[in-house]
């Protein structure tokens, strides 16, 4: 069986689960969350305790054991935490600023970025340099951080562009004459 699979969930304080079939609900405090498990495995909940088990000894049901387990643990994170990814601009004449729904990106192109914020997500912008993404499921936070960075990744020249908080960006020596 998958190691990770083997490790059970407790449940946090304001956090339910709710098992109908093969078909998981997390709720809390941020939210609500649903999952369909693979056929292949087991969910059972005991005293705040969930338990994840591949329902045969195939090598794909013990591998699906543990990503369903890592999936369920992250809407748990989610609903109870929350998830967040930090981007900072770094360029002369580069901003950020969040409109309602919308973020506006100055990136040194002709025109000025828009990008709409999807359902489930917030934007914040601490400072003109700084951009926060928040939200419930890790995986459209993770997303969203990307498109954002898309834009303008960072070059390795002068490391202007868009960069995550804590990447390092290695960068290169110029031309010599």
């Amino acid at each position: 069986m998958s190691r990770i699979a083997n490790n059970p969930i407790t449940l946090p304080a304001g956090v339910e689960v709710t098992i109908n079939g093969s078909a998981l609900v997390v709720k809390g405090k941020n939210g609500e969350m649903k999952h369909q498990a693979h056929p292949l495995v087991s969910v059972k909940q005991e005293d705040g305790v969930l338990k994840f088990e591949a329902t045969n000894n195939s090598k794909s049901a013990k591998a699906m054991s543990g990503t369903t387990r890592a999936l369920v643990q992250n809407m748990v994170t989610g609903v109870s935490e929350g998830f967040q990814r930090k981007l900072e601009i770094i360029g002369v004449g580069y901003r950020a600023q969040t409109q309602g729904k919308v973020l506006n990106l100055t990136l040194g192109f002709s025109h000025p970025v828009k990008f709409d914020i999807p359902e489930g997500i917030t934007i914040e912008t601490p400072s003109q340099t700084e951009i926060v993404v928040k939200g419930v499921d890790k995986q459209q936070v993770g997303q969203v951080a990307a498109n954002i960075r898309d834009y303008r990744p960072p070059e390795p020249y002068k490391g202007k562009g868009v960069r995550y908080s804590d990447e390092r960006i290695i960068r290169k020596e110029a031309k010599k004459a």
